[in-house]
């Protein structure tokens, strides 16, 4: 047995904490090195601006999806995707509905090149869907990617250049008037090549501000109106303007603060797009994206379960299911999420872990007892139209998943877990009380392995705590016969094995349970100042369930046994499963029985041979 610790040194570790006679308890974090973003970023409220509106705004619709998984994505992977994965992720996204698809930067890799022309050439684009293509503003890029696209239908051509302050000063030592003319020159470079080499073709400008989070507001808009000038912006043939969040550098809120500042001070808001690209440095980049749109954005642009550079781009699988989940068609269908979910890890070679939100493969486990319990309410008491279930804020039925992964058990979880895997598995229902009863068995196994248990492993526990206990007591057979006088209704001769020996019980009663009972005290028990008594009993027929064969009662019963009035021990359940309802229950009754024998602390069983 350890010896108690140095009274001393345990008031220390109280007062200073564990780790501080060895010094191995932290400092602090050097917080100097930083500075909060609004303390140099302003967003200032004007006569365009005078207020923020967004805080009151609901998102009523889907924006605008634009996947960039085969290009933003792609680059971040390390292992790039080769054709044949692109190709396969590129068909997946058009089974699952989006309608804007980045498939590469045709100027800058022969793969992408490749991969682009084998799309078009091949018929692969549906009439309905834009394929987006990226470029720098440089005349020998630009004109590959034109080449790159000859022959689509539907093209974004989506050109770039980083504006930020921090970017301008540190990388390209330019002024804002520099940075200005890059874009400028770039679209107008872009417009007569396209007019000149796309004819027929459906054209979009997409003009991203790169880093715009870091980007003054009016610089950005500076920006931004001369792109849409240069073009010729009209409601007819919109600008995408994509304001990406290209490093996540303040609270969500503050993003919509931008984007909400830009929608009021565009001077053609009719004849822009505006567009989201959020990453998750930060770890919000889904709260930035649903805010943003409250704030007034039109489209979005992420990658499936998040993939990106660093921390990721924002996840269109969790806004999509966001939306679904307040009621509102997201536009795109996840309802065989496991297929997206198998495709994405075998091309980005990236597993989706196991809590990711709505995807994970743990998403919707209960290891709980109280959170199983709850949701084993909430399924039985289900209506047909509103989806109410404690701690599952969807179906997943509508995402392609069962309810048989629902509830797990392990040496945390409850009763109501236990039960519903039980009963959904293997169609056996018990009462509560029982299942409580039963719990202690499973927890048991649970304690010792440390290990989830598998509804196998619980239906192996059940049978061997109540179906399999055929000692000392057993039922070989019986016959029933009318009672010998009105008041008596039955008469039951049953043959029973005591230990290793075969005896005959008789008994009366208004019913074959209690003749039974009758019998049993009689013959094996009352000779010696005992008997038990009998309560709780149940009887349900076998839940429909894919390990059932055939119709079978489950009978359950509760019994005391007693000495000269006083209770013995604790009461036991007992349960018994047969096609024959009577042969069930007076199983049941024998199962009680022998668990009173094996739990120790009543007389029951002392005096029998």
């Amino acid at each position: 047995e350890a010896m108690p610790e140095n009274e001393e040194l345990v008031a220390k570790r109280r007062k200073l904490g564990p780790g501080s006679e060895t010094g191995l308890r932290g400092g602090k974090m050097p917080i100097d090195k930083y500075r909060n973003f609004t303390s140099w970023y302003p967003i200032p409220f004007d006569e365009k601006w005078p207020t923020r509106t967004w805080p009151s705004k609901k998102i009523e619709k889907a924006p605008r999806w634009c996947s960039v998984d085969l290009r933003d994505g792609n680059q971040a992977l390390i292992n790039p995707m080769n054709h044949e994965k692109k190709l396969r992720l590129f068909m997946h996204l058009i089974k699952i509905g989006y309608k804007e698809i980045e498939v590469g930067f045709p100027a800058a890799s022969q793969t992408d090149f490749d991969f682009i022309r084998h799309i078009i050439d091949n018929g692969l684009v549906p009439d309905d869907v834009y394929v987006q293509v990226l470029t720098q503003a440089r005349e020998p890029l630009i004109k590959r990617t034109i080449e790159g696209v000859r022959g689509a239908k539907n093209v974004v051509l989506h050109i770039y250049n980083s504006t930020s302050e921090l970017q301008r000063r540190v990388v390209f030592k330019a002024e804002r008037d520099d940075i200005k003319k890059m874009a400028v020159e770039g679209t107008k470079l872009l417009k007569e090549l396209a007019e000149k080499e796309l004819k027929g073709v459906n054209v979009r400008l997409e003009y991203s501000p790169e880093s715009f989070t870091g980007t003054e507001l009016d610089f950005a808009l500076e920006v931004c109106e001369a792109v849409c000038d240069v073009w010729g912006a009209t409601p007819q043939n919109q600008v995408i303007l994509n304001l990406p969040s290209t490093v996540e550098m303040a609270t969500p809120n503050i993003y919509a603060d931008q984007i909400e500042w830009m929608c009021a001070h565009i001077s053609r808001r009719d004849s822009v797009c505006i567009s989201l690209h959020p990453h998750n440095d930060r770890g919000t980049g889904i709260a930035a994206a649903e805010l943003a749109l409250m704030a007034g954005a039109d489209r979005v642009e992420g990658c499936l379960f998040g993939n990106g550079e660093r921390t990721g781009n924002v996840c269109l699988v969790t806004l999509a299911l966001n939306l679904f989940t307040q009621g509102i068609d997201p536009e795109v269908v996840y309802n065989e999420l496991d297929e997206t979910i198998e495709i994405a890890e075998f091309c980005t070679e990236l597993k989706v872990p196991e809590r990711y939100p709505w995807a994970g493969s743990l998403v919707y486990t209960a290891f709980s007892g109280s959170h199983q319990d709850a949701i084993k309410k909430g399924l039985e008491a289900l209506g047909d139209k509103v989806w109410e279930v404690p701690y599952l804020p969807i179906d997943p039925h509508d995402i392609g998943r069962q309810y048989e992964a629902i509830i797990r058990v392990n040496s945390q979880s409850g009763k109501g877990g236990i039960a519903y895997l039980l009963e959904t598995e293997y169609g056996i229902a018990m009462p509560k009380d029982c299942q409580a009863e039963f719990s202690q068995v499973v927890q048991k196994i649970t304690d010792a392995t440390g290990k989830e248990v598998s509804p196998k492993e619980i239906y192996d526990a059940f049978n061997s705590c109540f179906i399999d206990l055929k000692e000392p007591l057993s039922l070989i057979d019986y016959e029933m016969s009318k009672g010998s006088s009105g008041d008596i209704e039955v008469s039951l001769k049953a043959h029973i094995r005591v230990g290793t020996e075969d005896i005959e019980i008789t008994g009366e009663g208004n019913g074959p349970v209690s003749a039974f009972v009758s019998g049993l005290n009689k013959k094996l028990f009352a000779p010696h100042m005992m008997h038990f008594e009998l309560s709780d009993y149940s009887s349900v027929a076998r839940a429909h369930c894919k390990q059932l064969q055939s119709s079978e009662a489950v009978a359950t019963v509760r019994c005391q046994a007693m000495n000269c009035g006083k209770k013995q021990g604790g009461r036991r359940f007992g349960i018994g499963i047969h096609r024959n309802t009577t042969t069930a229950v007076l199983q049941a009754v024998m199962s009680a029985l022998n668990r009173i024998g094996s739990a120790g602390d009543s007389k029951l069983f002392s005096k029998l041979k």
